[in-house]
């Protein structure tokens, strides 16, 4: 996702837990430090003057520190990257946000002066077409968007009005109900892909014939603006420029979107088919 580069810096912020392998490191714990760079846009705190407008660091240093303590961990990585996560989820106005965490005293036979690790995580803009031709084809489709509003790494979840199309591809069968979703998620693209399984077999989606009739079927369309190919998954998605059961649902939600490969707006390319 595009975010304004306006941040807030905290730097040296001390806290003592037991993170780490040793027992001793469980039992009597250490000092650790936590610089973080928080950012989001500024323009409405520093125009109104108001902290409602804001992102209260005080409140941030606050529960960096109760988060960091809540849970233990064997491993800095896996601290850093819940605290990161806790801090999107609580403070809304923050698009991303890089944290250093350091272990000045980790145990190791060297002479140091500091181990850190060091994590950059942000949302991320994500466009999926959803469709359904079997059953009560609304009921799906309001369930996976009810699914997707109740995960904790999803936000700002929005959905297009619904349309009846054709199947698409040689298989016959009863006509879909189609729509397109936007949100922003914390999720890398696999792990997102994995969630939209999840929602589709809960609502008895089975895979048994290409092209075939489905309950429920969930499309990663565009995840901001990344090119990405994988045994499993191809972003953007790579017919979707042929089918105006995509592209005119996403018209309503991103009519200025454009293809990073094609260089064609949403707009543009339903015009076209």
């Amino acid at each position: 996702m595009e975010h304004n580069r306006d941040f807030i810096r905290i730097t040296g912020l001390k806290i003592k837990a037991y993170h780490g392998v040793l027992e001793d490191e469980k039992s009597s714990g250490q000092d650790f430090y936590i610089n973080a760079e928080l950012y989001y846009d500024m323009k409405g705190a520093a125009a109104g003057d108001l902290l409602e407008d804001a992102v209260n660091y005080a409140e941030v240093c606050s529960f960096i520190e109760d988060t960091f303590i809540q849970t233990r961990y064997d491993l800095i990585e896996a601290a850093a990257e819940h605290l990161c996560r806790m801090l999107l989820r609580k403070f809304r106005r923050l698009d991303a946000v890089y944290l250093e965490l350091c272990k000045p005293h980790a145990p190791i036979p060297a002479s140091f002066k500091n181990i850190s690790v060091n994590i950059y995580r942000e949302w991320h803009r994500v466009y999926l077409s959803v469709g359904s031709n079997i059953g009560d084809r609304r009921a799906y489709i309001n369930g996976a968007a009810e699914a997707l509003i109740k995960n904790s790494d999803m936000r700002d979840v929005r959905i297009s009005s619904l349309i009846e199309t054709r199947p698409y591809g040689p298989v016959e069968q009863e006509d879909f109900l189609n729509g397109c979703i936007e949100l922003s998620t914390l999720l890398d693209p696999e792990t997102l892909l994995d969630v939209l399984h999840e929602i589709e077999a809960a609502a008895g989606r089975t895979r048994d014939i290409r092209w075939g009739p489905r309950t429920l079927d969930l499309d990663i369309i565009y995840y901001d603006k990344l090119i990405y190919e994988s045994d499993r998954l191809i972003i953007p998605h790579v017919d979707m420029q042929n089918r105006s059961f995509v592209l005119e649902p996403l018209e309503q939600l991103a009519p200025g979107f454009r293809h990073p490969i094609l260089g064609l707006t949403t707009e543009q390319m339903r015009k076209m088919i």
